[in-house]
């Protein structure tokens, strides 16, 4: 599966999906949209990784990353992971990453719907 990172959005609130491997070649790409999406300031951010099949730690730090600028900008952020997406899942639980980031199980779960 190619790394791809989608912007969405459901009521109002931006959403990045990313599909594919989250790893040291790909975050560069990941921190380039979550720098372009805060830039234009939204109160809310998500990131949804229920496509992504792979993350290794730079990913894992990519994502705390994104929170602390997130933060910093005043924005809120979370990011979706179900539990079904177990080799993603794992990298969260072992490195306990739910301590840094929010991370919810559905994009229903989040304040507003995730769209397509």
């Amino acid at each position: 599966m190619q790394f791809a990172v989608h912007r969405a959005a459901g009521h109002g609130r931006p959403a990045l999906r990313v599909r594919g491997e989250l790893d040291i070649a790909t975050v560069p790409q990941l921190a380039q949209c979550v720098d372009a999406e805060l830039a234009a300031g939204p109160r809310s951010l998500v990131i949804d990784l229920t496509d992504t099949v792979f993350m290794d730690s730079s990913g894992a730090r990519q994502l705390v990353r994104a929170a602390r600028r997130a933060a910093e900008a005043g924005t809120s952020l979370q990011v979706v992971c179900p539990r079904e997406n177990k080799a993603v899942r794992l990298v969260i639980d072992l490195l306990e990453l739910q301590r840094l980031v929010p991370v919810v199980e559905s994009a229903s779960l989040t304040d507003g719907e995730v769209g397509s």
